[in-house]
């Protein structure tokens, strides 16, 4: 189970594709033109952003990984603002420039925050000495460990298929972000990420999930693919190898804007294949990133932080049962957003509508509950040779099933005093009729600015009382 995000400043990803520079206009439409039927926009901002196989470079430093792009551009002023925006967000450039070519530029009429119409300047297929850009390509194939090939059909990847060799035999992980529909071009690549419209240009209609699936995987046997991902709008995405497919929903709350989505979800998948998370791992936080991307304006970016908001922000993200050493990095992580912290403990043997109402107690004096259980042996040492009832993953289970709890965690130790003093949770919370000063990591917390807080027990509600009634029953 993913717990937290990798560790993305050991990313190594090299970006080779059509690079283009996404220019927006935008202000206000409160008429109708005299001279024609057509509304009359009053500019008030001119903005410049990094369109393509940039945006995918773009994406990946902005989560702390090293990005290096590979591209063409024209000897002219777009040319030399990609160049700028791009250095300025920490990406290695190697922009080959041809006098002989434009820069592709996209220019976006935007009013009230709805795009009235787009305007391209571009001469493609770009004009592009094709050996000086392999042999750039090997010279900088050998720095990363991953390859991202961003073709959006301009001409600079007109021999994408002797680049993916090239990386093939340098053991690099290949992505490819395809167009057209010679899916040949990309033989042997790891991974494909066509939407569902492209996938079928090339594949033909599916009758249903199984058609799609069977198609997938005809798609791998013919091109000799190890994955294809397919992004499916709002149905989520389907992660579709040789012998097994997984799919997810999709996680975006409102759709506003879906320019340069594709390029964020393959970016983070990359950035994860990068590190050696699995495919599953990396199409999950795609798929995040996706849902927070089309929720912004024009051809936008993911941060680590939006990315971990949006893992430990709903209760669908996965997120529940963790180990310590996973928890440390998310309480990390949420504590720098700001979000106050509560964490309280018990065995939890048999869990009743006591716990319940108290932990929704617990998860009211903050933004996040972490409840901390006791090992199944130290369960034993408080309460005896007859227990727990339930063991620990079933207590954990059932734990981390209610909406109040955002986190759960297993500790070996009879009290969590060593746990609280490495978590520091904002407040720990105990039941009964403690003093703050007795409660096991108390001095720790306070020490540290937080708090102790007391909460009554739910009278006649315990889980003795339960296995004893259970067992008059029984008689």
């Amino acid at each position: 189970m993913l717990a937290t995000l990798p560790d993305f400043s050991r990313t190594r990803v090299l970006v080779v594709g059509d690079v283009m520079l996404d220019r927006y206009w935008s202000g206000n439409a409160a008429r109708i033109s005299p001279e024609a039927p057509v509304p009359v926009v009053k500019v008030k901002t001119i903005e410049d952003r990094v369109g393509g196989a940039g945006n995918v470079a773009l994406n990946i430093a902005k989560l702390g990984g090293k990005a290096t792009l590979l591209g063409v551009v024209g000897d002219d002023e777009e040319g030399r603002i990609l160049q700028r925006l791009l250095e300025a967000a920490d990406v290695d450039c190697v922009l080959i420039v041809e006098k002989k070519t434009r820069s592709i530029c996209k220019l976006r009429i935007v009013a009230q925050h709805q795009q009235l119409i787009r305007l391209d300047f571009e001469e493609t297929p770009l004009l592009c000495n094709a050996d000086k850009l392999l042999a750039v390509f090997k010279t900088q194939a050998t720095r990363h460990n991953a390859v991202v090939f961003s073709d959006y059909g301009k001409g600079t990847l007109t021999h994408v298929q002797h680049y993916i060799s090239h990386a093939k035999d340098l053991g690099l992980t290949v992505l490819v972000d395809p167009k057209g529909q010679n899916y040949g071009r990309y033989r042997q690549a790891d991974l494909i990420t066509p939407n569902l419209s492209e996938f079928q240009a090339v594949m033909g209609a599916s009758d249903d999930e199984q058609d799609l699936l069977a198609k997938g995987r005809e798609l791998i046997e013919r091109f000799q693919l190890a994955n294809v991902l397919v992004t499916r709008g709002e149905a989520g995405m389907t992660l579709i190898q040789k012998d097994r497919s997984h799919t997810i929903s999709a996680q975006a709350k409102d759709v506003f804007d879906v320019t340069g989505a594709g390029d964020t979800v393959i970016a983070v998948v990359a950035a994860c294949a990068s590190v050696g998370a699995t495919w599953d791992d990396a199409m999950y936080l795609g798929n995040l990133a996706g849902g927070i991307v089309v929720g912004k304006l024009g051809t936008s970016t993911v941060t680590v932080e939006e990315l971990a908001r949006a893992m430990h922000g709903d209760k669908d993200s996965r997120f529940g049962v963790v180990s310590e050493p996973e928890l440390l990095p998310i309480i990390a992580a949420a504590k720098a957003n700001g979000e106050k912290i509560i964490m309280t403990n018990g065995c939890f043997d048999i869990l009743h509508v006591g716990h319940v109402t108290y932990l929704e107690q617990a998860r009211a004096l903050g933004d996040r509950l972490c409840v901390a259980v006791n090992s199944d042996a130290s369960v034993k040492k408080l309460k005896g040779e007859s227990r727990p009832i339930n063991g620990l993953q079933e207590r954990m289970t059932l734990l981390a099933a209610l909406a109040c709890v955002d986190w759960v965690v297993p500790f070996p130790e009879e009290t969590p005093e060593r746990l609280y003093c490495a978590v520091l949770p904002d407040v720990i919370v105990k039941g009964g009729d403690y003093r703050p000063e007795q409660v096991a990591g108390g001095d720790c917390v306070i020490k540290a600015g937080g708090e102790v807080r007391i909460l009554p027990f739910v009278e006649g509600q315990s889980t003795t009382a339960i296995i004893k009634k259970s067992q008059v029953t029984a008689e």
